[in-house]
């Protein structure tokens, strides 16, 4: 779904920086792609990025895409736009709610545009979708760790759900729960 790119203007004592955000495209790949393996330096876990360029553009799109993303491009005084970041999400359901939501997978500004107000255009642009599509929840998981991260989701409002714990099955786990031969025994 094609949106027009929606502009904000962030302005400080020290910082005056345009951003616009927009649909990502499929000349987009790369330079995402690349994003997230910085993404996974930082988070410690380069390692753990077993995807790659071409499995990203099919997810994005492919005949049947499963997630979206958004490039934010800023503008710093006269210097022409540049990609100055990214968020790349998905749907989720509520069964409470019996309506979708949007699950924010990553959200990464590059260290040289951090505090210049990108990373809140993305998050304001992605709850504006969010509402407009009639979805009834924005939400994603942060490392417990990363307290940059942290401190601007308190600052923007977002809620900590401590009593929800994330869990995953993949890999050898995963293999072994889809064949059935994984110890399920009800506790």
């Amino acid at each position: 779904m094609l949106r027009q790119p929606a502009s904000h203007r962030v302005s400080s004592a020290t910082v005056s920086v345009e951003v616009r955000i927009r649909d990502a495209r499929r000349e987009d790949v790369a330079l995402i792609f690349g994003w997230i393996v910085e993404l996974a330096e930082y988070e410690r876990a380069r390692e753990q990025v077993r995807g790659t360029a071409e499995l990203l553009e099919d997810g994005l799109f492919g005949a049947q895409p499963t997630a979206e993303a958004l490039i934010a491009d800023a503008r710093e005084g006269d210097a022409g736009w540049q990609p100055a970041g990214f968020a790349l999400f998905h749907l989720t359901f509520s069964t409470w709610e019996c309506r979708p939501g949007i699950w924010l997978e990553d959200l990464y500004v590059p260290p040289a545009q951090r505090r210049g107000g990108v990373g809140g255009a993305l998050i304001s642009h992605l709850a504006s979708i969010t509402v407009a599509r009639g979805y009834t929840r924005l939400q994603w998981a942060a490392l417990d760790w990363n307290t940059p991260a942290l401190d601007f989701y308190v600052k923007i409002g977002a809620d900590r759900l401590e009593e929800w714990k994330l869990h995953r099955l993949d890999g050898e786990s995963l293999a072994r729960v889809a064949a059935g031969t994984a110890d399920a025994t009800e506790r």
